[in-house]
């Protein structure tokens, strides 16, 4: 596998903006007996998200992802959200747009990965699982799944007083409820995911969820409505829950290799070599 570290300057957020980027390449096995270099042009592409307070290093520095993506052959994208929920702010601060056109757009210029929505992905945790269900939901034309691990399943610094995160997040110091509203309801209703994923039905374009969380997260109860919500607008979706595990860095490490091991694949590697890869 390769380890990628990119820095380049973002016409949606006018700013360097910094990535991590995971690729598979011939593992010392394959070097032994293939002396060449040949990258497959359509690797499958997970766009992986980050939590509060975390950026770009947080998925290969507390879990394995790096040997899982390698296993599976997928190419993995990490880039630092900074603590923007993944969303809009302003005209600087558009990492919805960052995310849902420009990244997709430059890592499909530069690297050998699939461009079709078949073989794409996107999962995050905590603010990064919301970042997934908000542009997976938003956008589920472009991608064949999503996964959402103990996932914040609404946005946060929006503001509102009848923010659905307050409640769910009165345990964790810093977030404070707000006293007035300062998004409109025309503006939070782009990211209300409930109004999203009815979109989707709407529009006849659902896609497959994986959702996980920790019995003893305190995002627990949140999560199981909205995953019973989502079953009941006909979803398909996996649900797991772990006993004996929080908010923490040791569950997420357990999911991603579940969410890899569970995503819908029809890429060339797949099919002639199946779900996982001996290295």
């Amino acid at each position: 596998m390769a380890r990628l570290k990119i820095s380049f300057i973002s016409y949606s957020l006018n700013r360097e903006v910094d990535l991590t980027v995971v690729l598979p390449s011939i593992s010392c096995p394959d070097a032994m007996m293939n002396k060449h270099h040949e990258a497959d042009p359509e690797y499958p592409v997970l766009y992986l998200l980050h939590g509060y307070g975390n950026n770009h290093n947080g998925w290969t520095a507390y879990t394995n992802v790096e040997y899982f993506a390698e296993e599976h052959n997928v190419a993995v994208v990490m880039m630092s959200g900074e603590n923007k929920s993944y969303y809009n702010h302003g005209t600087e601060d558009r990492f919805f747009d960052f995310i849902s056109e420009e990244l997709p757009e430059y890592i499909e210029s530069i690297l050998p990965v699939s461009k079709k929505p078949e073989n794409k992905y996107i999962a995050g945790l905590s603010m990064g699982g919301y970042g997934a269900l908000l542009h997976g939901l938003s956008n589920s034309q472009n991608y064949a799944a999503i996964g959402a691990f103990s996932a914040a399943v609404a946005p946060l610094n929006t503001g509102r007083k009848d923010d659905p995160m307050a409640a769910a997040t009165d345990v964790v110091e810093g977030f404070e409820p707000a006293t007035q509203n300062v998004m409109s309801d025309e503006e939070y209703a782009k990211l209300d995911l409930r109004l999203l994923a009815e979109k989707v039905v709407e529009e006849d374009r659902k896609i497959p969820v994986y959702m996980a969380v920790g019995d003893q997260d305190f995002l627990l109860g949140a999560d199981t409505e909205f995953k019973d919500f989502l079953v009941e607008k006909g979803f398909d979706v996996t649900w797991d829950v772990i006993p004996g595990y929080g908010h923490e860095w040791r569950f997420w490490n357990i999911q991603i290799e579940k969410f890899l091991d569970w995503i819908p694949r029809t890429d060339k590697y797949f099919k002639e070599y199946g779900p996982k890869r001996s290295i």
